[in-house]
């Protein structure tokens, strides 16, 4: 047996220490993910949580028409905040058989709601009621999460729109008092117009940035990482410590809210 002497017993010992805190670092910095369902008439609607550790706030995301929660310019935006410090959720707004039929794609009160019921049900979940609440929507679901910040004020703390249609929640646009930024492609030319119209609604802090050579769904190089980084700016900047949206006031059943509590709650 090879005698240790007592300093390179201390260095094996420093660095076994030091591999310690290491791995501690790293299982402390590492991010849960799990999957919930969200309630819903007659349906459960999947989702998928990843809270990073500390989390400083919570974005949940609103698809557009013809996707879900496991689209890829949401994911990938999603991934950015979560490095920021930001826990996310992203849902599926519509059910199986529901994503074929147009008239619930742009029933914008259903999506609404079901934005709603998500957050709500996030303020009874112990390990996110304390979060502050962010909507991040593109193209429909920009429309649900304005809607739903205009009708439940004390829910969400900021929204951000990735090339959405603001439009469909003209009449409710007037009522957001959350900080609204709305992101659009320069050569989404349509779409850039409908954002102008409904920017001239909004009544809150706003602001618009068009992001030149960039189309509806931001594939250009370096776009959605533009999307991504204004969108957390605007979640740290407009999420502050001291402005916690009260979430939990909702009763502790395993239901979904109905219209009219929701109604009492906002």
């Amino acid at each position: 047996m090879r005698a240790v002497g007592f300093g390179t017993k201390m260095k094996r010992l420093w660095h076994e220490g030091k591999e310690r805190s290491a791995m501690s670092r790293e299982l402390k910095t590492e991010n849960v993910t799990r999957e919930v369902s969200i309630p819903a008439v007659g349906m459960q609607l999947g989702g998928t949580l990843v809270l990073p550790h500390d989390a400083s706030g919570l974005i949940l995301f609103a698809h557009g028409s013809g996707s879900g929660r496991f689209s890829p310019r949401n994911q990938s935006v999603a991934r950015s905040l979560q490095r920021a410090g930001l826990a996310t959720l992203l849902i599926d707004l519509l059910g199986e058989g529901e994503a074929s039929d147009l008239r619930k794609v742009f029933d914008i009160e259903l999506l609404a709601d079901r934005l709603q019921s998500a957050a709500i049900l996030l303020g009874r979940d112990p390990a996110t009621r304390g979060l502050r609440l962010g909507f991040f929507g593109a193209s429909t679901g920009a429309a649900a999460a304005l809607v739903a910040a205009a009708r439940c004020p004390e829910l969400v703390g900021a929204v951000v729109s990735r090339g959405g249609r603001p439009d469909l929640a003209s009449g409710d646009l007037p009522d957001v008092t959350a900080p609204t930024l709305l992101i659009v492609g320069g050569l989404d030319q349509e779409v850039l117009e409908l954002n102008r119209q409904a920017f001239a609604l909004l009544r809150c802090p706003r602001e618009m940035v068009v992001i030149p050579g960039a189309t509806h769904l931001f594939p250009e190089p370096g776009a959605l990482e533009e999307v991504a980084r204004l969108a957390e700016q605007w979640f740290l900047r407009h999420l502050p410590p001291d402005s916690r949206p009260r979430r939990d006031s909702a009763s502790a059943t395993g239901d979904r809210v109905p219209r009219s509590d929701m109604d009492d709650l906002c």
